[in-house]
């Protein structure tokens, strides 16, 4: 574990694994870069540089008070590239994650980078507004924030199984993971965790969408009950339209977990060739093209 200071004294904690591609790994709300566990591994031991980060407030990173926006996540962002001097990335962004990678290429535009892949991602807009009518109403965002205030423990204990689609008769992930998932989540601060998540309720990347020209892939489970694929991943076309999306039928949000061989295998790919063309969820099909180096 690493750490960088961005120009406001906070620290970022990050993690840079193998050497190749460079492959940058955003998490999402409410969890840290320990979520892609699964992802930096493999991708690590099959060519790839591997660079995966807390957000600010999350995980290792300190806690300020302020810049829990996605013009400074997008900066917090750039700041890491910056430091590492990395150029021909992939940006991998999962959640909210997706919106710093969006307003990252808007901001910052794609020198740097050659492709991204927004993973269960936020983008283009959740908010229900007048110009928006499809989206989430507001109420329903005021509640999540309610419920965290009153008990975040018990919040995101509940949350944790939606997340990942457990229920009494799926047993989607273990009791394990679930307690594991915990601790990954109570590593933020109350102010962090209620702040970003006012961020990714609320801000639009809608335009941030149409200004991108680089390849861009998207996947999204169609049980997603965290962040609906009829809001989110099947809508982001209309912006972009030479993105390629991907639906894995039945997953639900945190399916890094719960579908982490298929997506390993289509980021890898993508990262290699820009395309996701096997039409296949076995792990060990897409390590006949593409061996462990």
């Amino acid at each position: 574990m690493q750490f960088i200071q961005i120009s406001d004294d906070t620290e970022l904690s990050f993690c840079d694994w193998g050497s190749g591609t460079p492959v940058v790994l955003i998490h999402g709300w409410p969890l840290s870069g320990a979520m892609w566990e699964k992802q930096a591994e493999f991708l690590a031991s099959r060519g790839c540089r591997v660079i995966f980060y807390d957000r600010r407030g999350f995980g290792f990173s300190s806690q300020p008070w302020s810049g829990y926006d996605y013009d400074t996540f997008a900066a917090d962002l750039n700041a890491l590239m910056e430091d590492l001097d990395l150029e021909g990335v992939v940006l991998v962004g999962f959640s909210m994650g997706g919106g710093e990678v969006v307003r990252y290429l808007t901001q910052y535009g794609s020198d740097r980078v050659s492709r991204a892949v927004l993973v269960s991602a936020v983008t283009p807009f959740l908010l229900k507004t007048p110009d928006n009518p499809d989206g989430i109403d507001q109420e329903e965002f005021g509640k999540i924030e309610k419920a965290i205030r009153e008990d975040r423990p018990a919040f995101m204990k509940e949350f944790g199984q939606k997340f990942y689609g457990r229920s009494l008769v799926h047993h989607t992930v273990s009791d394990a993971l679930l307690e594991w998932n915990q601790v990954l989540v109570m590593q933020a601060s109350l102010r962090s965790t209620l702040a970003a998540a006012e961020a990714w309720a609320t801000t639009d990347f809608r335009d941030d969408l149409r200004n991108i020209t680089i390849p861009v892939l998207v996947i999204h489970g169609t049980d997603d009950h965290t962040v609906p694929i009829d809001k989110s991943g099947r809508r982001v076309k209309e912006f972009l339209p030479h993105a390629m999306v991907i639906e894995y039928d039945g997953e639900p949000h945190g399916l890094f977990v719960t579908a982490a061989d298929r997506l390993n295998a289509d980021l890898l790919q993508f990262i290699q060739t820009g395309d996701v063309s096997l039409g296949t969820d076995s792990q060990a099909e897409i390590l006949q093209v593409f061996p462990t180096i």
